[in-house]
């Protein structure tokens, strides 16, 4: 059976911030209309059609998870990873996250398993960028 899309939901403290966010540091379009607060709601991106991102108000993903607890800011329970064609696009995609807003939490450069820098958003949530791996 194949599930299409995985939609990958993520809490927020700011719909606003995270909006202009995933706008600038990778160039998402967000569906739908805006809100009053100007962010279509519900808040997600198509990162491709096999994968969406949606993004729920921290008080709000308490309706989801029940009496689990959301991830305390600087502790991650995963990595979203982005494949890319070489090391130019991760290092120019790691610096337009910085430049958005993200904290760069390892600097573009080779690794074993290759060509990788990752950044956490403003909520924290880690990324990945990593060149050369197969699509």
């Amino acid at each position: 059976m194949q599930y299409t899309p995985v939609v990958v939901a993520l809490p927020i403290a700011d719909r606003a911030t995270s909006y202009r966010f995933y706008q600038q540091a990778l160039g998402l379009v967000a569906p739908g209309d805006p809100a009053e607060d100007g962010v279509p709601e519900p808040l997600r991106f198509e990162v491709n059609p096999g994968l969406h991102l949606m993004f729920v108000p921290s008080g709000g993903f308490g309706w989801v998870i029940g009496d689990r607890e959301i991830a305390a800011p600087g502790q991650s329970e995963c990595v979203l990873t982005l494949s890319v064609d070489n090391p130019a696009e991760v290092d120019d995609l790691v610096g337009r996250a910085r430049a958005a807003g993200a904290r760069v939490v390892g600097a573009p450069g080779q690794q074993p398993w290759g060509y990788v820098g990752s950044f956490a958003d403003p909520d924290g949530h880690l990324w990945m960028v990593q060149a050369g791996t197969p699509r």
